[in-house]
């Protein structure tokens, strides 16, 4: 029996033949001799031999097999008979060997695993089919697993392992997360061959806890799925403020900023590796690297190239992927994983073995009683297998003698075989990779001949075509074949005919002459048989008269004819084509028997049209081009376009010389200019046209220079003042004689990629200037200034040659030669390149600084010795940053700048420093393969400079004769502050300065009052700061002393009121409540003010709420807020930029107890309630007596004094009171206070008010909110008389409060 091999057998490495070696006749596949004539089993169909089976479906094992008579069908299990009768869950399928397990009624798959072997047999021989293992597919579940969560600094890398659970066949891993959904993946983070998952460097977005690892069986269409995985990446920024929230202001904190990494590898470990593929499988190589920044990847092979066409890149080039690997794939590939702080690689060495790809070539040998034969079992692989013989399906040393057969190791010679001598052999060829079955039989017949081509079938060909005749036939011994032409004609000889081993008489041109009757004749030694076949030959399909060019004017009508000529017994069909496309589905396109018309033709119709003419037998086609233009451009193009020259001819052939000539066309009334020739080198560049020459228009022949190598073709175009005609048709062709190169290669060059290699570069010569087949290059290399001898290899037709283990960054000599296999090109000039740089190994040393100013500082080093440079040199970086600034504390983040210095200088400004700060600095040499190492960081100090312009500088608070100045320190001390310089100047109303007052004041202030100013004078503010070196640049202000006591101007004669110089808002108070507040203020400006309040939480940083007072009111109710809170609160006015209050800060008391006792009950409220009543009634009978006299209380005398524009004035027709137009002047108001204004009142003003009248002196409100307390702000002078007043809020309104 055959090798049980453990390796599957889709990775065997072998190659098997088995073949006759005498011209033996198999039995044809025709259904109708099959069942004449007998013949052993031969296998058609069965299970691969690695048969994994689903655990719950019927398990088929197939064996089906053809013979005659029909075989019948055993099996064997684990070695042994299996009686599939004593087995109820198993059927053999009807004239079938096919097996069917009932694995769904009851079965179990386990209980069927092992190996199968099927056995096909009959009377002449059994066919045996390959060991079939038969395995129930396993999706187990995950091991319990404890999984501590991963908790990783950011920047860090990580690896989340999968270990999927042992299946059959091994399962597809993929990483989701708990909604389902694919995690992202990307260069930073992928899966791994393995089913790992990389993270090169994490970051915060990497924080989940729904890791999930799932493995799919595809067999079981079943998916497991790992205990989600939890990742918990810390960022150095939430590390910093937890450091910092713990720290006081003076402590050093800050966790390190997140670390930049060079590469390194995850994935494999180490500097190298092996690899073993076998030939003709899928090598896939994997590299995956760690760092940060992410690392890229990059492949290369050692000494080559990687192959073109074969090679794919996968998982963001972390995977190589070479298919259908061969010998010549093997050796050291390199992957490169490389970021901006440096690189790191890995080599491995990959073996591809034997030949993977199974070629089974299985030739049955049919021989006649008394002949010879011989079976030959041809195997090849890596290492070579062994070959064993078995004869019906027993090995072949046990099976029973046949006197004709002799085994000779892999060869059986048959010798005068009878027909007891029939049988099936099998040969088993294995080696460490698997194995490999053949059956051959060996079918000893005595047939006469059958002819199996239908009698008098007919064959048509057009002529000048080739025609085949069929002649199959059958026999044992094998027949001869002879053809005859005609009833009685004479044997068919001669080089006019070729006749094929299977029968076939080809005739390779056919002519009218060569149609008839033909007759084949097929004899052995047990008979003779014949059949006849019919020829006719047809003349060939032609276009007699093709469509021809057009140049139709748009909305004209166009015609293309298409004349054919046919054979009279052929029925043509004819297309039109349209650009190689069917014809528009338009009205418009009209085909005819002959031609094909356009009606109307529009712009959309310009192309090639193409006429296409088929029959039966061929087929033919004709093109032309129409163009369509406008009307004076049809005129244009008729008469100046030129036809194309015809009827090119070659002559005076010459190895680099030909003459061609031609026949102009048609001028069009234009005179051609010159002609255009172009070729084409059908050899190397077909179908592709290039310039060769142009020559007068009165020439029509042409000397032209030749290549070697090249076969030619000519074509020439006609070129006049206007435009250029179409192209003639080719020339005949010419090639040249092959000779060696004239020329070598351009370019050349010799850089290294690594530094360990030199890579030698150049341009390829073109095809037609290889000169000859076998186009190749001679790279030659050796060190320069060193007496070594020239090493040379010749490359196939490539570009780039790989020279590896070369000393890092030292001069190459360089030269590449091309040759062909005719000899060398002339010996070429050579190029100095380098092998490959590597990063310099030492930095600059003493590191000198000279501090010029205080922005300004020259910084020294001594330059590297060359050879430490290991590569080119660039130049020196210098890298500085700003350690703290000397005059204050800074913990802002350190940003380091770079200055790069070109070429071997020593020295290097480093300009914009900031004064009185301290910096380090170091130095690094560059090359082409980046930075050496950084010099010891050098500390340097820079000096004190001038102070920057004070931050703000505000003048608030004047009077008649003082203003009041605040400012911010220098956003830029630069040093430390000595004193701030203030000068002012008045200016006059002609802008004139008056004489400058200069003011020195201490570092440590920031505000002055300035007095002994003059009223209602307008100066100008010059601020400055100083430090030792001198005085910094200057903030300039403007501000006004006030006019009087007032703040206002006495009205001229005939002028109107004037308003305040300087408007303001002063004094807000507050009366606060629970829940609400009642806010008031004092304003000086102008009239109709629109008000704000803007209001937030003391201490906190959150935005200011703001609520708009309606009207011009100076008292607004905030409502809405948190009992027992502290609030801050300011006031300002709309339309004056920048123009508010001062903060003033209320607390609103605390929430009262459900208990607490309701004040409305207690006595004294109610008696003060009915005093507070009492006193209103009193003031109303009053006013109306007074007004009933038509005299003014003095009440009314203040109100007119001080009259309130917010207050309606009284309706003229009824002497009704005017209401407040805000609604919120009626709702209560608790706990309030007005503190009285600090105006003065002048003494002719009355000195009545509702104070009078049992107020009290704070002017309360009442309990409803209505307010007869004092007046916001100072109210202007008006006339005694007239009917309007303004007054207080109406005392009936107070009264109706109580109602």
């Amino acid at each position: 029996m055959m090798k049980k091999m453990s390796i599957p057998t889709s990775k065997a490495s072998l190659v098997l033949f088995l073949c006759q070696i005498i011209s033996a006749l198999d039995v044809p596949l025709d259904s109708t001799l099959i069942y004449k004539v007998s013949q052993p089993p031969t296998i058609t169909q069965q299970s691969p031999k690695d048969y994994i089976v689903d655990p719950r479906e019927n398990i088929v094992i197939q064996c089906e097999a053809k013979g005659k008579p029909p075989p019948s069908f055993s099996w064997t299990r684990n070695g042994t008979h299996f009686d599939i009768d004593k087995d109820a869950q198993v059927t053999m399928k009807p004239n079938s060997g096919t097996l069917v397990v009932n694995i769904m009624n009851g079965g179990k798959a386990e209980a069927y695993e092992g190996v199968y072997q099927c056995t096909a047999r009959n009377e002449r021989g059994a066919a045996i089919s390959n060991n079939i293992v038969i395995r129930p597919s396993r999706s187990p579940l995950w091991t319990k697993e404890k999984l501590e969560p991963n908790h990783v600094r950011e920047g860090d890398s990580l690896v989340l392992h999968c270990r999927p659970p042992v299946g059959l066949p091994p399962p597809i891993i993929f990483w989701m997360d708990n909604a389902f959904q694919r995690l992202p993946q990307s260069e930073r983070v992928s899966q791994g061959l393995n089913g790992d998952l990389y993270f090169a460097n994490v970051q915060p977005e990497d924080t989940r806890e729904d890791y999930i690892c799932y493995a799919r069986f595809n067999h079981t269409q079943t998916i497991q799925q790992k205990q989600p995985i939890s990742v918990k990446v810390f960022s150095m920024d939430s590390l910093n403020d937890t450091i910092a929230a713990n720290l006081s202001d003076t402590d050093i904190y800050g966790a390190k900023p997140v670390t930049e990494r060079p590469p390194v590898l995850l994935t494999p470990t180490g500097s190298t590796s092996t690899k073993v593929e076998l030939r003709g499988n899928v090598l896939l190589l994997e590299c995956i690297a760690a760092g940060l920044p992410t690392p890229v990847i990059r492949w290369i092979k050692e000494g080559g190239e990687l192959p073109a066409n074969r090679t794919f890149f996968e998982n963001f080039k972390k995977t190589l992927k070479i298919i259908d690997v061969s010998e010549a794939d093997s050796g050291n590939y390199k992957c490169i994983a490389r970021n901006t702080l440096g690189s790191v690689h890995h080599v491995i060495s990959v073996t591809v073995k034997g030949n993977t790809k199974i070629i089974l070539n299985v030739i049955n040998l049919v021989l006649s009683p008394g002949e010879d034969g011989t079976l030959i079992c041809r195997a090849n692989g890596n290492p070579k297998p062994s070959i064993s013989w078995l004869a019906n399906g027993v090995p072949i040393a046990i099976a029973p003698e046949d006197p004709s057969r002799k085994v000779d190791g892999d060869t059986i010679i048959f010798s005068h075989v009878q027909e007891r001598s029939s049988a099936v052999y099998q040969c088993n060829a294995s080696n460490e990779y698997g194995y490999l079955l053949a059956n051959a039989f060996v079918n000893v017949l005595a047939e006469p001949p059958r002819i199996l081509t239908p009698a008098n079938k007919l064959y048509q060909v057009i002529a000048d075509s080739p025609a085949l005749l069929d002649c199959a036939y059958f026999g044992s011994p094998k027949p001869e074949i002879e053809w005859f032409k005609g009833v009685k004609g004479s044997i068919l000889r001669g080089n006019e005919y070729v006749f094929h081993d299977n029968g076939t008489l080809e005739i390779p041109v056919a002519q009218k002459d060569s149609a008839g009757t033909y007759t084949c004749v097929a004899r052995n030694e047990l008979g003779k048989i014949q059949n006849e076949v019919q020829l006719e030959i047809k003349d060939p399909t032609m276009i007699i008269k093709q469509p021809e060019y057009k140049v139709i004017q748009r909305y004209g009508q166009v015609s293309f004819e298409c004349i054919i000529k046919h054979d009279s017994t052929l029925l043509p069909t004819v297309i039109w084509l349209k650009d190689n496309d069917e014809l528009p589905d338009d009205e418009r396109f009209l085909v005819g028997k002959d031609n094909l018309t356009i009606m109307n033709v529009t712009d959309k119709d310009d192309g090639t049209y193409t006429c296409i003419v088929n029959t039966t037998l061929d087929s033919v086609s004709a093109s032309a081009v129409l163009t369509v233009v406008g009307k004076n451009t049809l005129k244009l193009l008729l008469l100046t376009r030129p036809n194309p020259p015809f009827d090119l001819e070659l002559t005076g052939q010459l190895e680099r010389s030909i003459e061609l000539s031609w026949i102009p066309g048609d001028e069009n009334n234009s005179p051609i200019t010159n002609f255009v020739i172009e070729y084409e080198d059908a050899l190397h560049e077909p179908g592709v046209w290039h310039y060769q020459t142009e020559v007068s228009g009165t020439q029509t022949t042409a000397q032209l220079k030749l290549s070697p190598y090249v076969n030619y073709s000519f074509r020439v175009i006609a070129v006049n003042k206007i435009g250029r005609s179409q192209p003639s048709e080719p020339s005949e062709q010419y090639l040249t004689k092959s000779a060696s190169p004239d020329e070598n290669p351009a370019n050349v060059q010799g850089i290294g990629s690594e530094p360990d290699n030199l890579v030698i570069t150049w341009e390829p010569l073109k095809g037609f200037q290889s000169n000859g087949p076998g186009l190749q290059y001679k790279v030659s290399w050796r060190q320069k200034d060193v007496d070594d001898e020239w090493t040379s290899v010749i490359v196939a037709n490539v570009s780039k040659y790989i020279v590896s283990g070369t000393p890092t960054f030292v001069p190459y000599e360089v030269k590449v030669q091309a040759l062909n296999d005719l000899g060398y090109a002339p010996e070429p000039s050579e190029v100095i390149g380098h092998s490959g740089e590597d990063l310099p190994m030492v930095a600059p040393g003493n590191v000198q600084v000279h501090v010029i100013n205080s922005t300004l500082a020259k910084v020294h080093w001594d330059p590297v010795p060359l050879k430490t440079v290991r590569g080119h040199l660039q130049g020196y970086k210098v890298y500085y940053w700003k350690v703290q600034s000397l005059s204050r504390r800074s913990r802002r983040h350190v940003e380091k700048k770079i200055l790069t210095f070109r070429g071997n200088k020593t020295f290097g400004m480093l300009p914009g420093l900031e004064p009185y700060s301290s910096y380090k600095l170091n130095v690094r040499v560059v090359n082409g393969k980046g930075e050496g190492p950084a010099s010891p960081d050098k500390v340097f100090k820079t000096p004190e400079g001038v102070p920057s312009s004070p931050s703000f500088l505000k003048i608030t608070n004047p009077t008649l004769d003082s203003l009041t100045l605040e400012w911010g320190s220098p956003t830029h001390p630069n040093g430390v502050l000595t004193s701030y310089t203030l000068k002012f100047q008045p200016i006059n109303n002609t802008h004139e300065l008056g004489p400058l007052v200069e003011i020195r004041i201490p570092a440590n202030e920031s505000s002055l009052i300035l007095k002994n100013l003059n009223y209602s004078t307008r100066y100008k503010f010059y601020f400055n700061a100083q430090t030792s070196v001198g005085s910094g640049s200057q903030i300039t202000e403007e501000a006004v002393t006030i006019m009087d006591e007032a703040g206002i101007l006495r009205p001229a004669v005939g002028v109107g009121k004037v308003q305040p110089l300087y408007p303001r808002i002063r004094n807000v108070t507050t009366a606060a409540a629970e829940t609400y507040a009642n806010i008031s203020w004092e304003y000086e400006g102008p009239d109709h003010a629109n008000f704000y309040v803007e209001y937030g939480v003391a201490g906190s940083k959150e935005d200011w709420k703001k609520e708009i007072v309606n009207g011009s009111r100076s008292f607004f109710i905030l409502k809405g807020l948190t009992p027992g809170t502290a609030y801050k609160v300011r006031v300002g006015a709309e339309g004056l930029s920048g123009f508010r209050s001062s903060e003033d800060v209320f607390e609103t008391g605390p929430a009262m107890a459900s208990r607490q006792v309701d004040i409305a009950t207690q006595g004294w409220f109610i008696g003060l309630m009915c005093a507070v009543a009492l006193l209103i009634l009193i003031l109303l009978i009053v006013c109306f007596i007074r007004r009933n006299k038509g005299g003014k209380y003095p009440v009314k005398e203040k109100e007119d004094a001080h009259a309130d524009p917010e207050i309606q004035p009284m309706k003229e027709d009824d002497g009704t009171f005017g209401e407040y137009s805000d609604a919120e002047d009626h709702k209560p108001l608790k706990k309030g206070s007005r503190t009285p204004s600090d105006r003065t009142v002048k003494k002719e003003d009355s000195d009545d008010s509702l104070v009078d009248y049992g107020e009290g002196v704070n002017g309360q409100f009442n309990e409803d909110g209505s307010f007869i307390g004092q007046y916001s702000g100072k109210k202007e002078k008006e006339p005694a008389e007239g009917n309007e007043s303004s007054e207080a809020p109406s005392p009936v309104n107070a009264m109706n409060s109580f109602v």
